[in-house]
């Protein structure tokens, strides 16, 4: 609690991002998507916008190479990206989702907007439209910009 007696604004942000992501994982569960990882959402979003190389998805997640690799070792046993050939360099891999992945995200997607339509109905249009105001003021306008969270916000 602050001083005014009201619980502290960071672990509000925290423990609401906490109970999204349960919801989140709950819902997509139920729809035979009990497996997910941490880092799946990122991986499915960054590739929803076309075929990769791990390479670049290490870029766009802010992650080693070393690390892409495993999650995506661990996606592709699950059956959500596949490796395809570069048509453009023989040498080289491409990351794509599978109808699994695609089914996925659109999983997600569903819960994503679902959740906001429910915001909606129980705080009012004015509400939720300041709340994204106020959200995308924190996240800073500059970083939502960025090629990175663009993948991801779409």
């Amino acid at each position: 609690m602050t001083r005014s007696g009201k619980p502290d604004f960071g672990i509000l942000l925290v423990l609401a991002d906490q109970e999204f992501v349960r919801a989140l994982r709950a819902a997509t569960a139920a729809q035979g998507f009990d497996d997910q990882g941490r880092s799946d959402g990122y991986v499915l979003r960054t590739l929803s916008a076309g075929p990769t190389s791990i390479s670049r998805l290490a870029e766009r997640l802010g992650i080693t190479k070393q690390g892409a690799s495993q999650i995506v070792d661990d996606m592709e046993r699950r059956g959500y990206v596949e490796r395809r050939p570069d048509p453009s360099d023989a040498r080289a891999r491409l990351l794509q989702l599978t109808t699994r992945g695609e089914a996925a995200l659109a999983a997600a997607r569903k819960f994503h907007q679902a959740y906001e339509r429910k915001l909606r109905r129980q705080f009012g249009d004015g509400a939720i439209d300041s709340l994204r105001d106020v959200l995308t003021a924190m996240a800073g306008e500059a970083q939502i910009s960025t090629p990175h969270f663009r993948a991801l916000m779409y």
